[in-house]
């Protein structure tokens, strides 16, 4: 994605913005579930089984995802920095319209949205060359790979100026690189060709906002988390 040129909105504007985009998105993400499985529309019009590529990457990306437009929510209101702003505004949005997807998805297969189970990634079992697979979340642990702790959440709301600003950029890039390897593996494993498009999708535009943030980490003297 490149980052766009249109300026976040503020106050009690911003507030009924923010509440109608939720609405649109999640009616969009419905709308996208019934194509799927609308007659010609695919090639597999079966809906995909629990535990199936589609179904666990839709659930555990959309709670990656969650994280990830909280802790734009809390940049984009608290930064002072007009790119960092735009930045935070951007990729918010973009996720919020794919977590409405993936929602919408998940309700017309008749699937929980959420992972109840637990335990993370198990539909990348078979990603063990890789380094990949299920994890299980602990009390005070990221729940997969990239997400930040309670504790790094709350350091982050109580931040201020460039402090933020590069706190928000390292927190950021993790969970872009934490998250890829889930949409990389559904994009060639996905059975329904509209989660594979997706998941492609994130994978190009979180790969322009990541050289994006590394360019702004080093031109504040900063460098990613290890």
């Amino acid at each position: 994605m490149v980052v766009g040129s249109g300026r976040p909105p503020s106050g009690v504007a911003r507030t009924l913005v923010i509440t109608a985009a939720v609405l649109a998105v999640l009616l969009l993400g419905a709308a996208v579930g019934l194509l799927v499985k609308l007659p010609g529309t695919s090639s597999s019009t079966a809906a995909p089984a629990s535990g199936s590529v589609d179904v666990g990457f839709c659930q555990d990306m959309a709670m990656h995802h969650l994280q990830g437009i909280q802790m734009a929510n809390i940049a984009r209101d608290r930064s002072t920095d007009p790119d960092i702003r735009q930045l935070a505004f951007d990729i918010a949005s973009t996720q919020l319209e794919q977590v409405g997807r993936m929602k919408g998805w998940l309700m017309m297969w008749n699937e929980h949205e959420q992972n109840v189970s637990g335990v993370y990634m198990t539909w990348m079992n078979d990603a063990g060359i890789h380094g990949h697979g299920a994890t299980t979340a602990e009390p005070g642990k990221p729940a997969m790979p990239g997400m930040a702790t309670t504790e790094e959440l709350a350091k982050l709301r109580t931040s201020t100026g460039r402090d933020l600003d590069v706190y928000f950029l390292q927190l950021m890039l993790r969970h872009h690189l934490g998250g890829g390897p889930m949409a990389e593996y559904a994009s060639t494993r996905a059975g329904q060709p509209a989660v594979r498009t997706l998941a492609e999708n994130m994978l190009k535009s979180q790969s322009s906002e990541t050289e994006l943030m590394k360019d702004y980490l080093a031109k504040r003297g900063a460098a990613p988390l290890p």
